[in-house]
């Protein structure tokens, strides 16, 4: 097996595995020892998932998130300078997409290493194909912020940026505030403005739907607790 930093998407929930993931993916973890990890736990399970076999404690975890050390991620890549394969997993869907795996696929191609990129889920393109918005040209947002005034700044910013440059705007929420979330977009955005809701994604209770600010009034899904992403357009 080649050496190569190889970047392991997984399942967006607890999809099984042959419903959004090649064999050929299984195929490279098994010759992975070393992986680079958003959250050791989830990760320990999914890689039982994809082999019930699979001996967990031989493999070593390097956990990487928004605590790790730069100096730390450095010196995560040491077996695959060394000649090792490693992985990178992300919690859910692709990792270096809204993912702190970014950071060591950074030093990876500064330092010349091969990196691998992996097919699988991810909830940003899923939700595009769905939406019926613009895929030629969009933007992740990330989260929007927390404090009231500057999330409605922040809306208005964003749905600008629809109608200027015609550009398909992305941004998510954590699950417990969504349904805040939702209420903030219909209390700001404009009537003809339409919000896509993309919920669960390849999940058991899929829900991707896309209205007007002004058609979403009084039938809000109850999104508390759920993956979701939100899209605006015009």
């Amino acid at each position: 097996m080649e050496p190569a930093l190889y970047l392991l998407p997984v399942t967006l929930g607890d999809t099984p595995i042959e419903r959004v993931l090649p064999a050929y993916n299984q195929e490279i973890i098994a010759g992975i020892r070393h992986f680079i990890v958003e959250d050791v736990r989830s990760a320990r399970r999914f890689l039982k998932k994809v082999d019930r076999e699979a001996d967990i404690d031989a493999m070593t975890f390097y956990p990487l998130n928004k605590h790790t050390s730069p100096a730390d991620i450095a010196g995560y890549l040491r077996p695959l300078l060394e000649g090792q394969a490693m992985g990178v997993i992300s919690e859910a869907g692709c990792p270096a997409v809204a993912d702190p795996g970014a950071d060591v696929v950074a030093i990876a191609q500064q330092r010349g290493l091969k990196v691998v990129p992996l097919v699988g889920p991810s909830s940003i393109i899923l939700s595009v194909m769905a939406s019926g918005f613009n895929g030629q040209s969009f933007a992740f947002n990330g989260y929007l912020p927390i404090e009231p005034a500057e999330r409605a700044k922040k809306l208005k910013q964003l749905e600008q940026r629809v109608y200027a440059e015609h550009q398909t705007q992305l941004f998510i929420e954590t699950p417990y505030r969504n349904n805040r979330m939702m209420e903030d977009i219909l209390r700001n955005c404009r009537p003809q403005t339409k919000l896509c809701v993309a919920a669960n994604i390849t999940c058991e209770g899929e829900y991707i739907r896309t209205l007007s600010v002004k058609d979403w009034q009084g039938r809000l899904p109850d999104l508390t607790k759920i993956p979701c992403i939100f899209l605006l357009y015009k």
